[in-house]
Parts: C-alpha cells; sequence; structure tokens
C-alpha cells in the first residue's frame, strides 16, 4: 500500500517517535508499504512519522543513488539508537519527501555505529560511513523530530521561510501523494 507523505507544518514531524514492541504491529508489511511508498516518491529513505505514524522505524535503499557504495544498502531499523557519531564533518546536499523541492548543504559526522532491530526482531549492531551514514543519521533526524532544514543556518532559514509556508499550505507541485496539515 503506497501512503501518502506527510509534508511540512504537519506536527508528526516534530515529535519524537515512539518505540515499537514486538506483535504490536506487523512490521513486515509496514516495512514493505514503506518501500513501496518510498519508491513511488523516488526517495531514498522512508520514516515512519513521514507516513503520520510517530513510531521508531524507518527503511533505507540506496540504489536509487547510482552509488556503488549504496547499490546494496536496502534495510529496515527498527527502534534504533545511534550510539556514536565521529570522524570529520562532511557538507552533502540533502533533500527530503516531505519538504518536497527543497536542496540544501548539511555537515554531519562521516561516520556512526547503530543498534537496531530487523524486521525478524533480530538485535544489529553495525558501523557505516559516507552515505551510507548519512541517510541513516537523516532518517534517524525525522523519528527524533528533527528536520534537515533545522540543521541550516539562521539566514538560509529565513530565506527558505516562504517555501516552507507555501509547503505547508499545499503549494507546490510534486508526482507523488502527499498529506498536507489540516489548520485549524
Amino acid at each position: 500500500m503506497i501512503y501518502p507523505i506527510v509534508v511540512y507544518g504537519d506536527p508528526v514531524l516534530r515529535q519524537k517517535a515512539v518505540d515499537i514492541e514486538p506483535d504490536e504491529i506487523d512490521v513486515r508489511q509496514l516495512s514493505e508499504d514503506m518501500f513501496e511508498t518510498m519508491k513511488a516518491a523516488h526517495g531514498v529513505g522512508l520514516a515512519a512519522p513521514q507516513i503520520g505514524k510517530s513510531i521508531r522505524m524507518f527503511v533505507v535503499d540506496g540504489r536509487p543513488l547510482e552509488d556503488e557504495s549504496t547499490n546494496d544498502f536496502v534495510k529496515v531499523f527498527i527502534n534504533p539508537e545511534i550510539l556514536e557519531e565521529d570522524g570529520e564533518e562532511w557538507t552533502f546536499e540533502e533533500g527530503c519527501l516531505s519538504i518536497p523541492n527543497i536542496r540544501e548543504d548539511v555537515s554531519r559526522p562521516e561516520k556512526l555505529r547503530i543498534r537496531y532491530f530487523d524486521v525478524d526482531w533480530n538485535e544489529q549492531e553495525e558501523e557505516y560511513d559516507g552515505v551510507k551514514a548519512r541517510i541513516i543519521q537523516h532518517e534517524y533526524d525525522h523519528i527524533e523530530g528533527v528536520l534537515f532544514t533545522d540543521h541550516l543556518s539562521p539566514f538560509k532559514k529565513r530565506m527558505l521561510k516562504g517555501k516552507l509556508q507555501n509547503i505547508s499550505k499545499g503549494k507546490m507541485k510534486v508526482d507523488y501523494r502527499v498529506a498536507v496539515p489540516v489548520k485549524k
């Protein structure tokens, strides 16, 4: 099932997501739906809050980047915890399905160590660097209620304010389904 992508301005994107208990939800089915949703929107990562679910889960698929280092990078992360980030900060242009048509340079540490559960509820602990670490850090931010625009300078944020307000009102062009925040 393809979910609509929740866009900037929806409160779910600012909430710290909660852990999932085994047998609470069908994580295998949800991960398949998330991969299908992400593929339909041409993404390389998708966190559960981006489909309106405030739970600690995200999926990644680095194959669309056509980068040799991400050709086999297809994973599901359940209840992840970044244990360590280190290495040099490096800048890379990021975008987000929840903030369409905006791309900006973001600096992040080059390496990380993460603990998480896979879809069979096996605990994993792995290290990543480069683009793989970047994708994980971006999606991990989502389950912490952080958006990539939060990493920008105050000047850049002011420059983007109008575009972000338009997104929150549904004034944008995308080729995938979105859920615009309901204004009260």
